[in-house]
């Protein structure tokens, strides 16, 4: 969720124009754009080579190119008029093409004339009638059906232009102009031009906007073969400012978040085999030792005295108890770091607090010869908490200070405000804690410090409740610690 949040941050605000999705919308218009352009610049180049006619109309050039006709053929009767016209003719101002006395038609340009208007041709040239030089316009009946071009055979006007070849006054052919329109004239030029102008766009587009896009994704794709094959270390490319570099931001954000997930499982992981480990240690020594005098006692051939079964039975039930602690606290921690015990939560008497806790040590304090005090400062005698919980942290510190405080020694409850926090502090006069100790004094079974941690009376699990407790509360605990003694603080909000 916190990925996507991100995400949806940098959408909004990057700026409009490092978008993909306007990129690849402008690198469209503009190849449409360019297209047209260049469209536009060949149909002005065309138009400014052909310009406007410069010689005579349809009908007065297929009469020129009749008689030119006429005269080379007259001159040269085997010569070859397909090949004259395609080089007399080739750049001149309309298409012509012949039509022949024997059918053949010779078509110049590639400008070929519709078969009725052939058909008329070789009906003419079979009649020997000269058509005039416009077919569309000569007087007498209208043409015949067909003369009038449509299409390809469309002449200017609407009508198509003849004019006779003669040899030896006779007709031998017909030269039939045929103009072709616009579309005709520059539509091959504009196709290529255009597909060709398309093709640069596109290339244009692909290296500039796709190609990047293409080695970022690929990349991307890359990173999460590495994640999917375990390797949470894996990165993807985070350049750029569009929608791809928000998708790689958010996977690697993942991918750390994965990471981190999985280090935290690994590491719990690890805490609850050494947690297992250490249960186990110390519920096998109290077991071990009970375990060992049972089995003394049951002996037939141990000759043990009364007094010294007593002195057995006593040391089994001291274990027991011992025993019986330990599940306790170990129950009591696991309810409290999980959440599932709930607190009652109330205004606390921290006079009433401290008083109860001082009155539950005092005999202990009185026989090992240790001071025990506590004072309450004016505006921290109430704090908002669970009374009984808080009780059994004070229980647990005050009890750890009285093991590790020597004869004639201080142990001193101070409650103070300091700011809106309530802090109890808890100190001693013993022989202080190292500091190389110090960092993991909460760990459960925790005992580094075998000057503090060498009592068998302690579990092991008493600090890790406390942190707990504070924990659940809302607060923080700390620890100062020097040869002259030690103070456990304890933080608390007051509301």
């Amino acid at each position: 969720m916190a990925a996507l949040l991100a995400v949806s941050d940098t959408r909004v605000s990057r700026r409009w124009y490092r978008s993909l999705y306007w990129r690849i919308a402008m690198g469209f218009v503009l190849s449409v754009a360019a297209v047209v352009a260049v469209q536009a610049f060949v149909v002005l180049w065309l138009l400014s080579q052909d310009g406007p006619p410069a010689g005579p109309p349809p009908p007065g050039f297929a009469r020129l190119v009749a008689q030119d006709l006429s005269r080379a053929l007259a001159a040269a009767p085997e010569l070859d008029l397909e090949a004259f016209i395609g080089e007399e003719y080739q750049r001149r101002l309309y298409p012509i093409a012949v039509v022949l006395r024997d059918g053949q038609v010779i078509a110049q340009d590639g400008a070929s004339p519709s078969a009725e208007v052939v058909e008329r041709a070789r009906l003419l040239m079979s009649r020997q009638e000269d058509p005039g030089v416009d077919l569309g316009s000569r007087r007498g009946p209208p043409p015949a059906r067909g003369l009038r071009g449509r299409g390809r055979g469309a002449g200017l006007g609407g009508t198509t232009p003849f004019a006779a070849i003669r040899v030896q006054d006779q007709i031998i052919g017909l030269v039939v102009v045929v103009p072709q329109t616009l579309v005709e004239r520059l539509g091959p030029t504009l196709a290529a031009t255009g597909t060709a102008a398309l093709a640069v766009a596109t290339a244009l587009m692909a290296l500039v906007i796709f190609g990047p896009v293409r080695r970022r994704l690929s990349d991307l794709e890359h990173a999460t073969s590495a994640v999917g094959r375990g390797q949470l270390t894996a990165r993807a490319r985070e350049d750029g400012g569009d929608e791809v570099a928000d998708l790689a931001r958010a996977f690697n954000r993942m991918t750390a978040d994965l990471a981190a997930r999985a280090h935290e499982a690994a590491e719990s992981d690890r805490i609850k085999r050494g947690l297992l480990a250490d249960v186990s240690h110390e519920l096998m020594t109290p077991l071990t030792s009970m375990r060992g005098y049972l089995d003394t006692m049951a002996m037939p051939s141990a000759a043990t005295d009364q007094k010294t079964r007593e002195r057995y039975l006593r040391i089994v039930s001291d274990e027991t108890r011992r025993l019986e602690d330990l599940v306790g606290d170990l129950l009591d921690l696991s309810r409290l770091e999980a959440g599932g015990a709930a607190l009652d939560m109330q205004d606390v008497s921290i006079e009433g607090l401290l008083g109860a806790v001082a009155a539950r040590h005092e005999l202990a304090a009185m026989g090992s010869g240790i001071r025990l005090s506590y004072a309450v400062e004016p505006g921290a005698e109430i704090v908002r908490g669970d009374a009984r919980r808080l009780e059994q942290a004070l229980q647990n510190l005050v009890a750890n200070a009285l093991r590790h405080t020597p004869t004639g020694g201080a142990v001193s409850l101070k409650c103070r405000l300091d700011g809106g926090d309530v802090v109890i502090a808890v100190q001693d006069t013993g022989h202080g804690i190292a500091p190389e100790h110090l960092p993991n004094i909460f760990d459960r079974f925790y005992k580094g410090d075998t000057s503090r941690a060498g009592s068998a009376a302690g579990s092991g699990l008493g600090l890790s409740i406390v942190k707990a407790v504070v924990d659940r509360h809302g607060g923080t605990i700390a620890v100062f610690s020097s040869p002259d003694g030690t103070t456990f603080e304890l933080r608390l909000p007051t509301g």
